[in-house]
């Protein structure tokens, strides 16, 4: 009898703000640290959309700080409890050196979790240090995950499938007091993101060749053609992570980098919407993904949740309202079919 599960990544901007050191819930009208909401505001929109996605796991990007005095999973845990969430048990990997975590909520009643943190010599554990040239100097640099990605084993009517969540290398030039400035450190962004992108890609090559089903998910600050500075490279991180030249059984599937790869005019899906100051409008990205191993894309149904671009959540005002309010981030799912 086949089964079904709906996975979904979600990018929550600025949800550490909205809990103190206790893993409370602020839930109040001071502003929150979003831009025009209140922690109140965002939180409500937050409880509407993760009940109305209704996963039975969400990998969980920006999630709640993990430190001496803050806990992931308190944080997590206490939010769906108090919004009645099926999926309301939560798991983090190795943290972050930001205040930004990725982090799996899930339903315990449909699947198991646990953390299994892997290492080979072309790709050590995502912990640690890979060495990669990424100045083409024929020296090659140490490279370290400030976010390093969630590996885990999810256990699904006794079948095991393996999940990696990833927030990448962001490539914004924060700091840039010039354009020559903006240039040099956008460049540099780029190749730290590739290589974190190489190390992810080594990972994903050995469990494909280990017949292992695989999702690898989550925000990787890049796509398809998203900046000038991709022809330097010749291409994206993206592209690296799928194995796009590589042999049918070691590519990963995700229809939305499909799109954009395979045509240069015509729609194009997005994930994310950001306020650009000093042009005075909003522009659309996609930079997140769900991406399937072989063996589990047959009969997989994607879906971004985008408040304007799909017609369930356009046509319901409150979600769309919730969507626009929790995050500049849209959820992501996809239902297998095991």
């Amino acid at each position: 009898m086949m089964g079904k599960l709906r996975i979904a990544t979600y990018n929550v901007e600025w949800f550490n703000s909205l809990f103190d050191d206790n893993g409370r819930l602020w839930d109040d009208a001071e502003r929150s640290a979003r831009h025009g909401v209140t922690r109140a505001q965002q939180t409500a929109a937050l409880a509407q959309v993760f009940a109305a996605l209704d996963a039975d796991a969400v990998t969980v990007i920006e999630a709640p700080d993990q430190g001496s005095r803050r806990s992931t999973v308190t944080a997590l845990e206490r939010f769906a409890k108090r919004f009645g969430l099926r999926a309301r048990r939560a798991i983090i990997g190795f943290t972050s050196e930001t205040e930004q975590e990725i982090a799996l909520l899930y339903d315990p009643d449909r699947l198991s979790a646990r953390h299994d943190p892997q290492e080979a010599a072309k790709a050590p554990r995502f912990d640690g240090v890979f060495r990669f040239d990424i100045d083409a100097d024929a020296a090659p640099e140490p490279i370290r995950f400030s976010k390093p990605p969630l590996e885990l084993v999810l256990t699904v009517d006794g079948r095991e499938l393996r999940l990696i969540g990833v927030h990448a290398k962001s490539k914004a030039p924060h700091g840039a007091r010039s354009d020559a400035e903006r240039i040099r450190i956008s460049i540099d962004n780029r190749r730290k993101q590739l290589a974190e992108c190489v190390w992810l890609r080594r990972r994903v090559v050995g469990h494909l060749e280990a017949g292992d089903s695989l999702l690898v998910m989550g925000d990787f600050n890049d796509g398809p053609g998203l900046d000038e500075f991709e022809k330097l490279f010749g291409q994206s991180g993206i592209e690296i992570v799928l194995g796009q030249d590589a042999a049918p059984a070691l590519q990963l599937t995700d229809p939305h980098a499909r799109m954009v790869l395979t045509q240069k005019l015509g729609v194009a899906p997005s994930t994310a919407r950001f306020y650009l100051v000093e042009q005075e409008r909003y522009f659309d990205a996609l930079l997140d993904f769900i991406m399937l191993s072989p063996d589990l894309a047959p009969g997989a149904r994607w879906r971004i949740w985008h408040p304007f671009n799909d017609p369930a959540c356009w046509n319901d005002p409150a979600m769309r309202d919730a969507l626009l309010a929790a995050s500049d981030h849209f959820p992501v799912t996809v239902d297998l079919v095991l």
